[in-house]
């Protein structure tokens, strides 16, 4: 497969296994050119992108940021927290203004689930999702998954337990996709209340254990929990949260294999994991973060491809 089966990246359930394996294959390349000296291709120099974020980020953000300036793309920042969003236009009319001046290809971060098919199907530009409200967040599954691929070797048949606040996040929901679409086993851990009842109907198994999950799993990918999209309390406190939920040197030293651990940032630490889990051999955080760089320059050089032909 030589091209992308799709026009937009607007989550992992469009896509087909072999487009995952295109973005891993094209991802490898960029990775080398990131640790060269020079660290940018010409690949893009007519294709002009803007980055639209409706909502607060960091960490994707400069991601993305970053994978476009290496592969030597235009880039226009849009902050709606500064924009004339605050006075009520509409999400197309902000988009078709910035479109007017010429852009291929639109990523974006909006509070709205579906707010990138939406715009896919308004818009000519290209639509990458850099997530949606509580529903998906691809690239943050797709580099999760090349880090485990780059890590053991495959990511077929190898047992992944995602930790933590499943029902606000859009990084479950994109991983469980992506690690079904490439035949692992996923089973996912937290308190019921974090748990969507819909869970099982997703082909994930459910484990409210978490020493039962770690001595299944090949890797805990461990997810922040999201105080900030909590209206009521989901459980009693942080504390009792973290002495139940989180992990520890201290048990990941007590299981009789070594884990891989996983985290899509920011961390609380203390609360998901401990610090010195954090910054330990087996935590593959830092990773997850360069290889971040890699499979989005791929998406976004896959996508703008598309866009020349």
């Amino acid at each position: 497969m030589s091209e992308l089966s799709v026009n937009h990246l607007l989550g992992i359930k469009y896509l087909k296994e072999e487009d995952i394996q295109l973005i891993f294959e094209t991802a490898d390349q960029f990775k080398e050119v990131i640790n060269r000296p020079i660290k940018k291709v010409p690949s893009l120099r007519d294709i002009t992108i803007a980055n639209l974020f409706f909502e607060n980020s960091t960490r994707t953000k400069l991601s993305f940021e970053l994978a476009e300036k290496r592969l030597s793309a235009d880039v226009i920042n849009f902050s709606a927290s500064q924009s004339s969003v605050k006075k009520g236009e509409t999400l197309i009319d902000t988009v078709n203004n910035i479109l007017s001046m010429k852009v291929d290809m639109v990523v974006m971060r909006h509070p709205n689930p579906g707010a990138g098919v939406f715009l896919s199907k308004n818009v000519s530009a290209s639509i990458v999702n850099a997530g949606d409200g509580a529903h998906e967040h691809p690239t943050q599954a797709l580099l999760d998954s090349y880090s485990i691929r780059e890590k053991l070797g495959d990511v077929a048949g190898k047992n992944v337990v995602i930790v933590g606040d499943i029902l606000h996040s859009r990084v479950a929901l994109s991983n469980i996709f992506a690690l079904k679409l490439q035949g692992a086993n996923v089973k996912v851990c937290g308190p019921k209340t974090l748990l969507p009842k819909y869970i099982e109907s997703l082909g994930v198994q459910v484990e409210t254990n978490l020493r039962k999950a770690l001595e299944w799993c090949d890797v805990a990918n461990m997810l922040r929990v999201q105080n900030e999209r909590m209206d009521i309390s989901y459980f009693p406190s942080t504390r009792e949260y973290a002495q139940q939920y989180g992990v520890t040197k201290n048990l990941l030293d007590s299981l009789d294999k070594e884990i891989v651990i996983m985290h899509p940032g920011p961390i609380n630490r203390g609360v998901e994991i401990t610090s010195d889990v954090a910054d330990s051999k087996q935590s593959i955080i830092l990773n997850q973060v360069e290889n971040g760089v890699a499979v989005r320059m791929a998406v976004i050089y896959l996508l703008a491809s598309k866009i020349k032909n």
